[in-house]
């Protein structure tokens, strides 16, 4: 006796009706596959008068810096993914403030949402993702080696905000779309 053939699953390129976009659909059941965009959480954390950055140990951009950042878990809310994340790449305790930003990166599918968030101590204890973590005054960043152009921006944007606790949220630097680095 034969074996029953295995379904297929979302295996058609074709826009399902009453949709707008291409998509992967199953020719058995209809069953369509949505590809939506990734959302990356993370937090420009502040102590004292310095700003954490974490030096990547993983590509892409490994040994360049970046605050804390990674992709969003299903069933977990923006907020706390970003501090989570803090914890993971830092080893920090992080307390999250206002939502600082919510950059576009549409190349990438990414929408990130970057929070200010205070750090009550000085103690870091770098995880698997990051080769050190340090606190920066301003003047000593790293800004030739920091690994994105999200980085640059959140790190302007918290400076403009600094002091302030209602703004709203900065976006994507007019004619930006983080497809290149800038020099800042």
């Amino acid at each position: 006796m034969a074996e029953p053939e295995a379904p297929r699953g979302p295996s058609i390129r074709k826009i399902p009706e009453g949709d707008t976009h291409e998509r992967l659909v199953c020719a058995d059941c209809g069953y369509v596959q949505y590809d939506n965009p990734r959302i990356v959480v993370g937090a420009v954390c502040s102590f004292e008068d310095r700003l954490l950055l974490c030096r990547r140990a993983i590509n892409p951009r490994k040994g360049f810096w970046v605050f804390p950042a990674g992709y969003l878990e299903l069933n977990e809310a923006a907020h706390e993914g970003a501090a989570r994340e803090v914890c993971e790449e830092a080893g920090a305790e992080a307390r999250l403030g206002e939502l600082l930003a919510v950059y576009t990166i549409a190349r990438l599918s990414q929408v990130q949402l970057i929070y200010r968030a205070h750090l009550p101590s000085a103690a870091l204890d770098p995880g698997v993702e990051s080769a050190e973590a340090k606190l920066f005054r301003w003047e000593e960043i790293p800004w030739d080696d920091l690994a994105f152009p999200t980085v640059h921006w959140a790190l302007r944007h918290h400076r403009e905000v600094r002091g302030l606790s209602d703004f709203p949220p900065r976006g994507n630097p007019p004619g930006e779309s983080a497809d290149y680095l800038k020099k800042v």
